[in-house]
């Protein structure tokens, strides 16, 4: 019931974290998992990922407040309660963001944090297969323990996507994790070997096999603080609470929605809201909780006038070849998450890097699995990548066990309606080139009556759904900022023996999905909770589109 670490929750962060503490064997780790095993096809079948974010077994059920600009909407908000967290329920899709996001954050405050520095991690732990698709192999990592792959893109229309894109005028890229993050391109994925690839099975599992390192199933309550120092975590389990005790470290790696509740709990967070709640203040600190943001996006399909989607699957008999070819060989349609298509672009000339990201699926379906459009159909999954909206997470409760208030207020910015507008009427151009005139039918949705603003505004506040990428809400910055929760060693601010490290700590959003950045802040953060020199920094120049000599990242 103690170690030299304890680390709160087994996701993207935490797991990458317990590998690397535990690497060289002279500290023990003890990770604190409320979820269970990620044992099944559910789970470890690409193409089923939409049965785990349904499924109370392993998703915490979490939903948004009503949004008031989206007509007074709950949006479900998933994230992970099973070993390896949010990784093992997602989308597999992997994206590392732009160069000039992580810029940004160094430039508001995380210092050590700009792309330069952050490159080396994401290089550590990657182990790149291009596929033979291209792409430039100096910017990507090879030995780490995160396998990212590329699906096949066999289905026509995968090519017709970024054909279209070309046709269009917009960029190509052989890697938008490379260079060039801009363009259309094949996306990756973290899959292997016909199988999720998630942070339990790159990093937990195999730290598992140490003697070192300890996976105990528990509620965690709150953080036990003694005169200033964290010294272990309140847990529940089998009816009983009990305490296990931290030798060096607690480290808070729960999600952007379960960090700050933690927090909150432990007598950490704005003085005020606690002492409403009955909750003696340890730290004061007005940002836990804020800077809550997320990625919105919406569906626009077009039916196919080819029987060559994966419509033709979509029936228990389609479902059941798919799932006993996977049981068996890990090959066939069930070996990808099927978004194998992307694109990131830049919404007006003046942008200076992408603010637009696209997946693309060759089915007109919800991500959810839901509402299948009766017939062929395909479809671009896109939205704005930097909002300006700001939510929050506040508590609900002094139980522990009650869930927190998720409150995003999506769609509180005007910018956020003009920017939605041009990706529906961009999407449209796109879908219109001579690359998909041999499968374009009629749009399904919005459909043909959706034209002027008002029309696709409507769309927009009945249609938006979460891209399931909630960050922010213990934002790295500099000691004396105010709003910051963590240093940029990742140390809570205020109380000793603490860090929180996963999606919270981004001052703010990446340029797309947030597993990759995610499993790097674990990685940076194990270097800093060790006292290491952190890796040396790589001066990579990013592409940008206009620059003759663009600027060395972290410069500007």
């Amino acid at each position: 019931m103690q170690a030299d670490f304890v680390i709160i929750g087994s996701g993207s962060a935490g797991s990458a974290m317990a590998y690397r503490l535990s690497e060289d064997g002279k500290h023990s780790v003890l990770v604190l998992e409320f979820g269970g095993t990620d044992a099944g096809p559910f789970i470890q079948m690409p193409a089923a990922l939409s049965y785990p974010m349904n499924m109370s077994r392993y998703d915490w059920g979490f939903q948004s407040e009503p949004e008031p600009q989206l007509g007074g909407r709950r949006l479900a908000t998933p994230r992970g309660k099973v070993i390896g967290g949010s990784s093992s329920i997602n989308g597999m899709v992997y994206v590392r963001g732009h160069a000039l996001d992580f810029d940004h954050w160094e430039e508001t405050g995380a210092a050590g944090w700009g792309y330069r520095h952050v490159l080396p991690y994401f290089k550590r732990q990657e182990n790149w297969h291009d596929g033979g698709h291209g792409g430039d192999a100096s910017w990507r990592g090879n030995s780490g323990p995160l396998h990212v792959t590329r699906g096949p893109r066999t289905n026509p229309l995968y090519r017709a996507f970024v054909e279209a894109g070309a046709q269009a005028g917009h960029e190509l890229t052989d890697d938008y994790n490379g260079e060039k993050q801009e363009g259309f391109g094949p996306m990756e994925q973290t899959v292997w070997q016909g199988r999720r690839w998630s942070a339990a099975n790159a990093y937990l599992k195999p730290a598992l096999k140490r003697p070192n390192v300890t996976l105990k199933r528990c509620f965690a309550r709150r953080i036990v603080i003694e005169n200033g120092r964290a010294t272990g975590v309140e847990i529940e389990f089998g009816g009983r609470i009990e305490t296990v005790r931290a030798n060096r470290e607690v480290i808070v790696a729960a999600s952007a929605i379960n960090s700050p509740k933690l927090l909150m709990l432990s007598g950490i967070g704005p003085g005020a809201h606690l002492r409403d709640h009955g909750i003696e203040v340890v730290a004061d600190r007005a940002g836990v909780g804020q800077n809550l943001q997320d990625h919105l996006e919406v569906y626009i399909q077009q039916a196919s006038t080819q029987p060559i989607t994966l419509y033709k699957h979509y029936n228990l008999f389609g479902k059941a070849l798919i799932g006993a070819r996977w049981l068996f060989t890990k090959q066939g349609l069930g070996a990808s998450n099927h978004f194998e298509s992307a694109a990131f672009l830049r919404s007006s000339p003046e942008a200076r890097y992408p603010d637009i990201q696209y997946h693309f699926l060759p089915m007109a379906v919800r991500y959810d699995g839901k509402a299948a459009a009766e017939g062929h159909g395909f479809q671009a999954h896109v939205g704005p990548m930097r909002s300006k909206s700001r939510g929050a997470i506040t508590l609900s409760s002094n139980d522990p066990a009650a869930a927190p208030k998720i409150f995003f207020n999506y769609m509180s910015h005007p910018d956020d309606w003009s920017e939605f507008r041009h990706c529906v009427r961009l999407t449209r151009e796109i879908f219109a080139q001579k690359a998909f005139d041999p499968y374009r039918g009629k749009e399904i949705q919005p459909g043909a009556a959706c034209q002027n603003d008002d029309e696709i505004d409507g769309f927009i506040r009945e249609h938006a759904e979460s891209a399931y990428h909630p960050c922010g809400t213990c934002k790295i910055g500099a000691a004396d900022d105010p709003t910051a929760v963590v240093d940029p060693e990742c140390r809570v601010i205020g109380v000793d023996g603490l860090r929180v490290a996963d999606s919270s700590v981004f001052p703010r959003i990446t340029n797309g999905n947030l597993n990759g950045p995610s499993i790097m802040v674990g990685e940076k953060a194990s270097d800093h909770i060790l006292g290491k020199d952190p890796l040396p920094a790589q001066n990579a120049v990013p592409w940008l589109h206009g620059a003759e000599t663009p600027a060395l990242a972290g410069n500007g």
